[in-house]
């Protein structure tokens, strides 16, 4: 006879030659010599030595045992005391009761989503790599869900984890932000046949997710188709000088003609205007003769306008003195004064006469 003795916390299984026999629990016991202990400690998994389900048919053992069943396309996460321990896979599992607190949650890995209650944190762990699918949705974005390549639901702003299994999953995203086309060069011919360039613009917005993404392929290709034909039905039907004249009205030409299209595209035009509009070298070469002609002559016009109010107030100051012998006389002095700030000095010659000349501009006859 032995003597063994099992610990608190501990558990033993007797084996009677090589056989189950019974469980044993915290005390002292006697094997005869034909009976062979294994001890367990009840705080960890069990792995049992022989098969489970012989170990499951003792109703004592069976009672203390937590068995975990894990079926294809399932897994379990193990949590100890409330912690997350591990990811367990199909299979059965065994637990013993009472040391520690086993909690366990079943995820069906057929389905798409995510429905457990599983925390977040739990999903960005390694562990869970090769059993899940992330996908991010900016706050400016909106997604559309595709599975098998079917439509489930659109998705807002956020983080969405799914399984990871034999179904195709896709996700669509749409920018929500302002955005901006250009029609940029684009050749078009007026109705006088003159050949020019056009860099034209639009801000947009997209309204409407499955529009944008459902019902049209590459919704930016076509808003550029709509706004260039906009144009090309503007500007052909003008020449290019009514076209030069009526170029503000162009935006809200081609603003009216894509509203309805674009809406149907899923998206909102909200603005549109002319960057440049780029004359042939010719047309270009003849327009600026004619603008420095027209600036000539319009410098003619000035220059003459200037020049005959020039004469009419000299005809009027004429007048004035020919009527006024004193003011004759001081716009004389005027002009003296301005001759003698030009020169530092007076040489006389010529006797008496030159003097008497000066005296005569200097001082006024009685």
């Amino acid at each position: 006879m032995k003597r063994i003795r099992i610990n608190n916390g501990k558990v033993g299984l007797v084996f009677r030659n090589g056989n189950y026999n019974r469980v044993v629990t915290e005390g002292s016991y006697w094997l005869t010599p034909f009976e062979e202990i294994m001890q367990y400690d009840m705080s960890k998994q069990f792995f049992p030595s022989i098969e489970l389900n012989i170990l499951l048919k003792d109703a004592a053992l069976a009672a203390l045992l937590q068995v975990v069943e894990v079926r294809d396309n399932e897994i379990a996460l193990q949590y100890e005391n409330n912690n997350f321990k591990a990811v367990l896979v199909a299979g059965r599992y065994a637990f013993w009761k009472g040391a520690t607190e086993f909690n366990f949650i079943k995820a069906d890995l057929s389905k798409v989503e995510i429905t457990e209650e599983i925390d977040l944190e739990s999903l960005k762990r390694k562990e869970f790599v090769p059993y899940i699918r992330m996908c991010r949705i900016e706050s400016y974005e909106k997604g559309i869900l595709f599975v098998n390549n079917k439509m489930d639901k659109v998705l807002g702003p956020g983080e969405y984890y799914f399984w990871k299994n034999a179904k195709e999953v896709s996700v669509l995203k749409a920018d929500l932000r302002q955005l901006q086309v250009e029609v940029s060069g684009q050749e078009i011919l007026t109705s006088d046949k003159a050949s020019i360039r056009i860099n034209f613009f639009a801000q947009y917005k997209v309204v409407d997710v499955e529009k944008a993404l459902l019902e049209n392929k590459d919704y930016e290709k076509h808003l550029y188709i709509v706004m260039q034909l906009a144009l090309r039905e503007f500007i052909g039907t003008l020449s290019l000088d009514e076209l030069l004249e009526k170029k503000e009205s162009m935006a809200e030409y081609v603003l009216g003609r894509v509203k309805d299209k674009a809406s149907a595209l899923g998206v909102e035009v909200k603005y549109c205007g002319v960057r440049d509009i780029i004359l042939p070298g010719e047309v270009k070469e003849i327009m600026n003769q004619v603008l420095i002609a027209t600036k000539k002559a319009q410098a003619n016009v000035i220059t003459r306008r200037e020049e005959t109010a020039s004469t009419r107030s000299l005809l009027n100051t004429a007048k004035l003195m020919e009527d006024n012998a004193m003011l004759f006389k001081l716009k004389e002095m005027e002009y003296v004064e301005k001759i003698a700030e030009k020169i530092s000095n007076i040489s006389l010659s010529g006797g008496n006469q030159l003097v008497d000349q000066l005296k005569d501009i200097f001082v006024p006859r009685k």
